[in-house]
């Protein structure tokens, strides 16, 4: 069984191939890859390093929504926790958006203490790529949906780890200072 920083690593690069050629959503249309790591960072500073399979997780967090990866797969490479992890915060693509923003907030206080961290720290770098200089109309109208949205989620997820909620409520403000 993978451990430590094999497993981070191990992850990421998994993470790297699935996802390659992905963009992400937003003016710069960055590597979907950025997103990952952002997330892993995240969780990485707010553990303090000491939790290796959360980051993996982080690292994973979409693959099986946005790839044809499966949780058999994630167990197989990197352990029953991490692919748990991942599959707890997967949404259900099939779904329309709408729905699928309803039950994460419906589901957000039942989640696992490691997926709430997960969804907070994915919701910090969403609400970061959003941040523009000096945001257009359509801009400013996607941010404030998206935050309104992203506060509903990160209400069920708090009390597992106070940096990251610090740190999400920080990334709300920036926000908010540039409408």
């Amino acid at each position: 069984m993978l451990t430590g920083l094999r497993l981070v690593s191990e992850a990421a690069e998994l993470a790297a191939r699935r996802h390659a050629g992905q963009q992400r959503k937003g003016h710069d249309e960055e590597p979907y890859v950025n997103h990952l790591a952002e997330v892993a960072n995240l969780l990485s500073v707010a553990c303090n390093g000491e939790d290796a399979e959360l980051i993996a997780a982080a690292w994973l967090h979409d693959t099986i929504e946005d790839t044809d990866t499966t949780h058999d797969e994630l167990a197989q490479r990197f352990g029953s926790r991490v692919a748990d992890l991942v599959e707890e915060v997967t949404d259900d693509m099939i779904l329309p958006k709408a729905e699928r923003r309803r039950i994460q907030v419906d589901e957000a206080p039942g989640k696992s203490g490691g997926a709430k961290q997960i969804k907070i720290a994915d919701k910090i770098s969403n609400i970061r790529a959003r941040i523009f200089f000096e945001p257009g109309f359509e801009q400013q109208l996607e941010l404030i949906d998206y935050l309104g949205w992203a506060e509903q989620v990160v209400a069920g997820c708090r009390g597992v780890n106070a940096r990251l909620d610090a740190l999400f409520d920080e990334a709300v403000a920036q926000a908010k200072a540039t409408l």
